[in-house]
């Protein structure tokens, strides 16, 4: 990307889950952000290279506990608890 000046990026994961019926629940989660002008930190994937927006460091930069707070695994996955949670609720 050198050279590039818009860096604007966004990530997404999705949690599926398959019920009894056979019905599939989907559960997104999402970050904006940008692509870093260089790697920082040392980690695996985009986590050099992710800067989330609203935060200064890279996701490898962050650590895991902080990066976790702000990942968009987590989001999903945050959705598919709390949706689970009110089903098992209600039986």
């Amino acid at each position: 990307m050198e050279g590039i000046q818009e860096r604007s990026s966004r990530f997404e994961s999705v949690v599926a889950f398959l019920d009894s019926a056979g019905k599939t629940h989907l559960f997104t989660g999402a970050v904006d952000g940008a692509i870093s002008s260089e790697i920082r930190g040392l980690r695996w994937g985009f986590d050099p290279i992710f800067i989330p927006h609203g935060a200064n460091q890279t996701y490898a930069e962050m650590g895991v506990e902080a990066k976790q707070r702000v990942s968009h695994r987590s989001i999903a996955f945050e959705k598919f608890a709390t949706w689970i949670m009110e089903r098992c609720r209600s039986g």
